[in-house]
């Protein structure tokens, strides 16, 4: 196993911070992981703390580039006791993950899709390097994609130009699902 990236404190909202600003910087500027604190939209010269997402924080931890402590006594959160806590906090978790791994697997760089409102953006190459062009919902086989929320997002899409994409749990498979406007 290499050497981690850096050793990240635990929050208690699932989120977990880099709080030497050398290996924040080193833990972004390795995949653009994270959110630097305060910094709107970050070089890799930053001078702030890292905010990670819990699915971010899991596939680091897992991957061995960062070390998770918690508590006073810094004791070291294993991948799996910190799989425990995010799943408390996020509702599917599992699947959310799996698509954030197969993404980030194909050399997609994903980022938390909240201010558009979905799971994750989706970038080529990172932000500040390129525009999101996709926007990903995750839902599972059993799950229902109504016409409103078809509708709604791809207003959204078209509104911030993005392609937006269903990605489909299916048994083990990652299936993704993406819709385009078309005008006859």
């Amino acid at each position: 196993m290499v050497e981690p990236l850096a050793q990240v404190e635990a929050l208690a909202d699932g989120r977990l911070i880099v709080w030497s600003q050398k290996e924040a910087r080193r833990v972004y500027a390795s995949g653009f992981y994270g959110k630097p604190l305060g910094v709107p939209k970050p070089k890799d010269d930053f001078e702030a703390p890292l905010i990670l997402d819990p699915i971010e924080g899991l596939y680091l931890v897992e991957e061995g580039y960062i070390e998770i402590v918690s508590g006073e006594e810094r004791r070291s959160v294993s991948a799996e006791e910190f799989r425990k806590i995010a799943d408390g906090i996020l509702e599917g978790l599992d699947e959310r993950y799996r698509v954030y791994r197969d993404l980030r697997e194909k050399g997609y760089v994903v980022t938390p899709g909240i201010k558009y409102g979905c799971d994750f953006a989706v970038y080529e190459h990172g932000p500040g390097v390129d525009h999101a062009p996709f926007i990903v919902q995750v839902k599972t086989a059993g799950e229902v994609l109504s016409a409103r929320e078809i509708v709604e997002a791809g207003r959204l899409a078209t509104t911030v130009r993005k392609t937006f994409i269903v990605a489909l749990i299916i048994g083990d498979e990652v299936r993704f699902l993406s819709f385009k406007w078309w005008k006859p």
